[in-house]
C-alpha cells in the first residue's frame, strides 16, 4: 500500500460528479505510482541478480558482504564463504550447446538454492563460478564442512537432459571471517585461491585457505597433515605378495601405503584413504605410490631378483585425469621400469562411470605395454559386461566370496562360474583374502591362477619381501 485517498461528507449522499472526477484523477495518479514502483522494483532486481538463474549477482554481493561482515564482527559470529566453479564446464557448452550449459547453470543454481539455510545466500558470480555465504548461527558452528560437502554432493548428482544424463562436478575454495579475512576482499580472494588449489589437485574437491587457522569444522590440520605427509616422506610402501595356486611361487606383489605420521604414529589407512578421495589428495598420493612403486621394482630387479609385477590400486580421480596414461609413461622413464612389470588395479565403478572415456584411457595405457586388472570383482553389483567390453588382464576376486569357501554352496557355485568366465574370456584369476588351507585347497581344485592373503603372508617391508624372494615359495 502506497496511502489512502477518502472524501468525507456531513451527510449521507451520493457523490457528486466533481467529486468523482477527483477519485478517478487519485486513481490513475496512484496507478502511475504503483507502475512506477514496479518498475523501479524490476530495475534494482535486475541490476542486482542474475538474468538466466535468478540468482544474487555480483553487485548484490557487494552491497550485502560487507553488512553481513559487520553483524557477524558486532555479535561474535563467523561467516563462511564458499567459492565454488563447475568442473570441465566448457566441454558442455561445447559438447551439447550453450542452451544445454544454461539448463545446467539453471539446475545447478536451484539445487545450491535449496541446500542453505534461509539466513545463508547463494550468488552466481558469472559464467560457472557461484559463491555462497553461510552466516554461522554461534561462534562455533562445527557442521560447515560437512553443510558444503552435501552442497558439493547435491551439484554432482546427474542431471538428466534431452540428450541423457550430464554429470557436473565442482571445485570449492573455502574461506572463515575473521580467520581468513577481515574484509570481503580478503575473504574473497583467499577463497578464490583456495579454489584454484582444489582444481590443481584433481578437482571435484573441497580445499580451505590454509592459512591463518585451522579448517572450519574440520579436525585440526587433518587435511594440512595428510597434505605435509605426501610431500614431505612420511608415506611408506609395504608389498602383499601373490603367488601361483598350483607351485606356491611368488608372482608378483601388490602395493599398500601406510602412514608413520611424526606424533601419532602408523595410521591406518582407512583412518586415511576415505580423507584423500575426499579432498582430492588422492591424486598426488596415488602419483607418490606409482612412482615409489616403480622405483622399488626396479631397484629389486637391481639387486639381482627375478622380476615380478608390482600392482598398483588406481582411484577414480586419478583415473579421470586425461593425463594420467602420460603420468605413468612418466614414472616407468623414470624409474627404468620396462612397462610389462607393472600392473594397475581399477574397480568396476571407476570404469563404468564413463564407459566411452574409461575405455579410450584403457587402451592408452595398453598402448604403453602396462598390465590392467579389475579388483574387487564380486564385491557389489559386477556386471559380466565389463569383462567383455574392456580390455583387463586379470580378474580379482573380492575376499568376500573368498572368505566363505568351501562350506557355503553358494559361494562356491559362484566362485567357479567367475573362473570358469574368467578363463572363457582368457583372463587370469587372482582370489584375494585367502586365509586358510581350505579355501586354497578349493581354489587349487577349481583351477584358479594366483591368490593373495594372510595364508601367504601379510604386507611387508621391501627388506622382507628380499628374505621371501630368496626363500622362493610361500
Amino acid at each position: 500500500m502506497l496511502g489512502t485517498f477518502a472524501l468525507y461528507s456531513k451527510e449521507v449522499r451520493r457523490p457528486t460528479e466533481h467529486e468523482m472526477k477527483l477519485v478517478a484523477l487519485a486513481t490513475h495518479i496512484a496507478g502511475i505510482a504503483i507502475e512506477r514502483k514496479r518498475v523501479d522494483d524490476r530495475i534494482h532486481f535486475m541490476a542486482h541478480h542474475d538474468d538466466l538463474t535468478g540468482l544474487p549477482n555480483r553487485a548484490f554481493l557487494k552491497e550485502r558482504l560487507a553488512n553481513i561482515l559487520d553483524q557477524a564482527r558486532r555479535h561474535n559470529r563467523k561467516v563462511t564463504v564458499a567459492y565454488i566453479d563447475l568442473d570441465n564446464f566448457k566441454d558442455i557448452n561445447d559438447g551439447r550447446g550453450h542452451a544445454a550449459g544454461d539448463e545446467v547453470l539453471k539446475e545447478v543454481a536451484t539445487r545450491m538454492a535449496n541446500s542453505v539455510r534461509a539466513s545463508d545466500m547463494v550468488v552466481r558470480l558469472g559464467g560457472d563460478e557461484f559463491l555462497v555465504v553461510l552466516v554461522h548461527q554461534s561462534s562455533h558452528d562445527a557442521g560447515i564442512t560437512r553443510r558444503l560437502r552435501e552442497l558439493q554432493k547435491a551439484i554432482n548428482r546427474p542431471i538428466r537432459g534431452e540428450d541423457g544424463e550430464v554429470i557436473v562436478t565442482s571445485s570449492i575454495g573455502v574461506a572463515a571471517f575473521p580467520f581468513d579475512g577481515a574484509t570481503s576482499e580478503e575473504l574473497l580472494a583467499n577463497a578464490d585461491r583456495a579454489m584454484y588449489r582444489a582444481k590443481e589437485l584433481g578437482r571435484n574437491t573441497l580445499q580451505h585457505h590454509d592459512a591463518g587457522g585451522a579448517p572450519v569444522g574440520m579436525p585440526l590440520g587433518e587435511q594440512e597433515e595428510l597434505h605435509q605427509a605426501i610431500t614431505g616422506d612420511q608415506l611408506f610402501l609395504q608389498y602383499q605378495p601373490q603367488v601361483d595356486v598350483a607351485t606356491g611361487r611368488i608372482t608378483g606383489l601388490e602395493a599398500l601405503v601406510r602412514w608413520n605420521h611424526p606424533a601419532k604414529g602408523r595410521v591406518p589407512p582407512v583412518n586415511f584413504i576415505p580423507l584423500a578421495e575426499e579432498t582430492g589428495l588422492i591424486v598426488p598420493l596415488g602419483l607418490w605410490v606409482l612412482n615409489e612403486a616403480c622405483r622399488q621394482a626396479r631397484s629389486w630387479q637391481d639387486m639381482g631378483l627375478t622380476p615380478l609385477t608390482i600392482a598398483v590400486n588406481v582411484s577414480a580421480k586419478q583415473f579421470a585425469d586425461p593425463d594420467f596414461s602420460k603420468h605413468v609413461a612418466e614414472a616407468l622413464e623414470r624409474h627404468g621400469l620396462q612397462p610389462r612389470w607393472l600392473e594397475l588395479e581399477v574397480t568396476e565403478s571407476v570404469v563404468m562411470q564413463d564407459a566411452e572415456r574409461a575405455l579410450a584411457m584403457m587402451e592408452s595405457l595398453r598402448g604403453l605395454g602396462v598390465r590392467l586388472s579389475i579388483d574387487d570383482f564380486g564385491s557389489g553389483y559386477s556386471s559380466l559386461a565389463a569383462l567383455k567390453t574392456f580390455p583387463f588382464d586379470r580378474l580379482k576376486m573380492d575376499r568376500s566370496l573368498v572368505e566363505a569357501l568351501p562350506g557355503d554352496k553358494t559361494a562356491v557355485a559362484i566362485v567357479s562360474a567367475v573362473i570358469s568366465l574368467a578363463q572363457t574370456l582368457k583372463l587370469s584369476v587372482l582370489a584375494e583374502g585367502v586365509e586358510t588351507d581350505d579355501q586354497m585347497d578349493f581354489l587349487r581344485q577349481a583351477r584358479c591362477d594366483e591368490a593373495q592373503g594372510y595364508r601367504f603372508s601379510r604386507p611387508v617391508s621391501p627388506e622382507e619381501i628380499v628374505v621371501l624372494l630368496k626363500a622362493g615359495s610361500l
